[in-house]
């Protein structure tokens, strides 16, 4: 837990140094689509009592990818070799772009990560069966995971939108990006592979926010 007294101190600290914090890097996560499942739904596209197997840790503590992929079934089209990122979640959740949307016949808004009100529907294929999504597809937002302290150094809060520059030939600066504020999370802007391929930025690459 991060003390209040202790984090104004540090803005202070900051403020009376030379350091822009607009000028700190920000690693880049470039997102694929992929699934959140609740343990029902694992059970159902997996088998019962299934448990999800890790592939690969993820940056942020306690993610991973796991080895377990799933279909997306569309109205007009099917995607197949879908990851699903673990660990199972209360409610399932997929993240697809908007250029999935087009091959899938799919209407997914662009929403924050667990707002899923008046979002779209889908059907995902698994080894064992297949699970209906209602109001459960989007295309997430881009945002920043932070901890507290990254966000004092930054000068930003949980919940603030801030623009965000790219460098390269292909550099661009992306608006609204949502600041999202945990002690567990790590340092990592998130953004879908059509934004990625759009601002030629791959995983690793490294972001500020402008002043």
């Amino acid at each position: 837990m991060f003390n209040e007294t202790l984090l104004e101190r540090i803005r202070h600290n900051l403020a009376e140094t030379s350091h822009s914090p607009a000028s700190m890097a920000i690693p880049v996560g470039v997102s694929n689509r992929h699934v959140h499942l609740s343990q029902q739904d694992i059970e159902v596209l997996f088998g019962s009592g299934y448990q999800l197997t890790p592939l690969k840790a993820l940056r942020q503590p306690g993610q991973f990818a796991a080895k377990e992929c799933v279909m997306i079934v569309g109205p007009k089209g099917s995607l197949s070799k879908v990851r699903v990122l673990g660990p199972a979640r209360e409610c399932s959740q997929l993240e697809i772009s908007k250029a999935d949307c087009f091959t899938l016949g799919l209407k997914a808004p662009v929403r924050e990560s667990g707002n899923l009100t008046a979002s779209g529907d889908s059907i995902l294929a698994g080894p064992a069966g297949y699970v209906s999504l209602h109001s459960q597809v989007i295309c997430a937002q881009r945002h920043i995971h932070m901890n507290p302290l990254d966000a004092v150094r930054l000068g930003v809060r949980n919940e603030q939108r801030v623009r965000v520059k790219t460098t390269g030939i292909r550099g661009l600066t992306f608006d609204e990006v949502i600041v999202r504020v945990k002690a567990s999370f790590a340092l990592e802007f998130h953004i879908d592979t059509d934004e990625a391929n759009a601002a030629g930025l791959a995983s690793g690459d490294n972001v500020v926010i402008t002043p």
